[in-house]
């Protein structure tokens, strides 16, 4: 007992002889910036002064019950005056079974540079029920606003994208090249848009006509043009039946070819392949009673008809995606024969 008491009492007292080492703290020197800048705080609260957030009704009623009634009641007699006198509407009749727009009356308080209240404004904006208005519509900054200023290009294009997929196989390939541009279009593709635009105007009367025959046949021209961007080529086909078109189609290829011949090749292979989709398709409707067969595609390059007529190989075709060969396959098993023509008699479909 005796040696722990000591051993203890000199093992305090050397912890009371050890000095003590005081270590300042490094603190960082920099200025803080808050995360929300004072400007910005200042900016908020001057736009909620500047509209009148705190003040302004929300509805006719509160505009009737507030304190200012008078004011806002002489202001919608100034706007009612004032849409009057500019014949904004005429009053007619409510025809049977049509349902009237609502309107909400839109108060807002004008103040001058010192904050004073300068005038009470009204105005009648019309909405219809079941509509959806929030902030999230709206431009976000300045960036997304000028961009709503800009040329709708993107806009046109679809429009003129629809009457391509429906009744212009002729505008096909304009309206594939327009598309490939709307990432950053220019003022040369606006220009192009209106030209095609002008060019649907004036053929607005024309139409699609199918004539009556004994013999129904599937008959497609195949063709291609090249691109200067990408050097890859643009593949089109149109396929005709009664004498009018059916089934048309102009896209960029996914290779790049070597050669003319291979580009054309190509261009027979995708025109092959929805050939016969559109043969089985078209029997499967049972809306008639056959088709002949084999079914003709016509290409211009005499070139591209003969490499699809036999097995044999040359240097410029050795490269050539083992995938595209189905087209001699389908040539030799009397499905489709690649014909050519001259090309001031194909169609045109570019």
């Amino acid at each position: 007992m005796m040696e722990y008491g000591v051993t203890q009492e000199v093992s305090r007292n050397e912890n009371e002889n050890v000095p003590t080492i005081e270590v300042s703290l490094h603190r960082s020197q920099r200025e803080k910036i808050p995360v929300i800048s004072n400007n910005y705080e200042v900016y908020l609260n001057e736009c909620d002064y500047d509209i009148g957030l705190e003040s302004d009704p929300t509805s006719y009623d509160q505009a009737i019950n507030s304190e200012n009634s008078t004011l806002w009641l002489y202001a919608m007699e100034e706007e009612l005056k004032s849409m009057k006198d500019n014949e904004v509407w005429d009053l007619v009749e409510l025809p049977k079974g049509i349902k009237t727009i609502g309107s909400k009356w839109i108060f807002k308080t004008k103040h001058d540079s010192k904050g004073n209240v300068e005038r009470y404004k009204a105005s009648v904006a019309p909405i219809v029920k079941g509509d959806l208005f929030c902030e999230l519509q709206c431009p976000k900054n300045d960036l997304e606003k000028k961009q709503m200023d800009k040329i709708p290009c993107a806009s046109a294009v679809g429009s003129i994208m629809y009457a391509q997929v429906c009744t212009q196989p002729n505008i096909a390939y304009v309206v594939g090249m327009l598309g490939r541009y709307q990432s950053n279009p220019g003022i040369d593709n606006w220009k192009a848009i209106k030209k095609v635009l002008r060019y649907l105007q004036g053929t607005k009367d024309y139409m699609l006509t199918y004539r009556r025959t004994n013999n129904l046949e599937i008959i497609g021209y195949s063709d291609y043009t090249d691109c200067k961007d990408t050097r890859k080529s643009t593949s089109g086909y149109i396929f005709m039946l009664s004498n009018g078109p059916i089934s048309w189609m102009s896209h960029k290829q996914s290779l790049i070819a070597s050669s003319t011949m291979e580009a054309k090749y190509v261009a027979c292979y995708e025109a092959t392949c929805h050939a016969i989709w559109l043969r089985n398709f078209v029997s499967g409707l049972h809306v008639i009673d056959s088709i002949m067969k084999p079914l003709r595609i016509y290409c211009d390059n005499s070139a591209t008809v003969r490499f699809s007529k036999n097995n044999k190989t040359t240097g410029g075709s050795k490269h050539i995606d083992i995938k595209y060969l189905v087209v001699r396959e389908k040539v030799q098993n009397g499905v489709v024969t690649i014909e050519h023509i001259k090309i001031h008699s194909c169609w045109q479909i570019h």
